[in-house]
């Protein structure tokens, strides 16, 4: 089975080892047609705390690691 992967944008760095990943889903409405932003956090495990506020990144899908983090950072884009 495939691993899911997002890609967001850091919008939280304050906690250690965890950052908050802000993931926006653009699609139409069903009835008018018109392009909607959905947005949805995830908390996300950066082990060597790397990611800062503003980051552009790609996370995975892994084990549950804490009662709310079940995403890890596989890639920091900037």
């Amino acid at each position: 089975m495939a691993v899911k992967e997002l890609v967001g944008l850091v919008v939280s760095d304050k906690m250690q080892k965890t950052v908050v990943v802000a993931v926006e889903n653009r699609s139409a409405h069903s009835k008018y047609g018109k392009v909607v932003v959905r947005t949805k956090k995830y908390k996300v495990h950066d082990e060597e705390n790397q990611c800062k506020a503003g980051d552009r990144v790609r996370i995975q899908e892994t084990r549950p690691l804490s009662r709310t983090k079940r995403w890890q950072v596989a890639e920091i884009f900037s």
